[in-house]
């Protein structure tokens, strides 16, 4: 009989506007970790700069986070920390919002990954 054996678990953490928390909330990733802290931040208007660096850095240190989502707008106030970012684990995406789109000219991970690949390896 062979043993199966389960990884472990990963949340996924949200840094983003009120609709795209919403979303994902009523999708089910919201969480409280052991100290009551939330896997997620919605960023208001009044949100500060510091608050969402400080709750960044808070979800890239837990080692009950794999995946961490940021609005692309908000990550452009934050740049420092998303380039600073190397590890795998968490994985750090950008994604857009309602009202903001996509650019993927502004996403600093892409722009690494773009980096690792040579267009010759591709034919």
């Amino acid at each position: 009989m062979t043993k199966v054996t389960m990884a472990k678990s990963h949340l996924m953490g949200l840094v983003g506007d009120e609709d795209t928390c919403t979303a994902f909330l009523l999708g089910g990733i919201g969480e409280l970790n052991d100290k009551r802290e939330p896997n997620f931040l919605v960023v208001k208007k009044d949100t500060t700069i510091g608050d969402i660096e400080s709750h960044l850095k808070r979800l890239l240190a837990r080692k009950d986070i794999g995946i961490v989502l940021i609005n692309q707008h908000i990550a452009n106030d934050v740049r420092h920390i998303m380039e600073a970012h190397t590890a795998a684990i968490p994985a750090l995406l950008e994604i857009p919002s309602k009202e903001h789109p996509y650019d993927p000219a502004k996403d600093s991970i892409l722009k690494r990954a773009k980096g690792m690949f040579n267009i010759d390896d591709m034919r």
